[in-house]
């Protein structure tokens, strides 16, 4: 899921002459970030609850076998939730920090528009090709 999918969050719209990363663009982006988290510590909390209950010893070795595939998939799933979370809380420190919305690379604004489609990002879109393109050539 990302930001993007919030639909209770309508784009920042900036006024003209307005200066970038100000307090209130901050506020917005700080505010889709914990609401971000907060959904994600939710379906961490549900999966655990629901893997407890649902923990059945089935007679069929096929049967709790397909369980404990389920099982396992949901884990990573969570797994990678729990990922998510930690780089939420590292960006929501950029914001403390004021550091949000630069790129880490060259130091650029990193754009409005790209960090309502993933708020988390810590690159321009410059920079994040130049990095992918890079990652392609390793992986050859």
């Amino acid at each position: 899921m990302t930001a993007a999918e919030f639909t209770k969050f309508t784009p920042y719209e900036p006024k003209p002459d307005e200066e970038y990363m100000n307090p209130a663009q901050l506020a917005h982006f700080r505010k889709i970030l914990e609401a971000w988290k907060a959904e994600l510590s939710d379906d961490i909390d549900g999966t655990i609850h629901a893997m407890q209950e649902d923990a059945t010893l089935f007679a069929d070795p096929n049967d709790r076998a397909s369980q404990e595939s389920d099982m396992a998939l949901e884990l990573r799933n969570r797994d990678r939730e729990r990922k998510l979370i930690k780089k939420i809380e590292e960006t929501v420190s950029r914001i403390d920090h004021e550091e949000y919305g630069y790129c880490e690379a060259c130091g650029v604004e990193i754009g409005l528009k790209r960090l309502e489609a993933r708020p988390t990002a810590t690159l321009c879109i410059d920079c994040k090709t130049l990095d992918e393109f890079r990652e392609r050539q390793v992986a050859r």
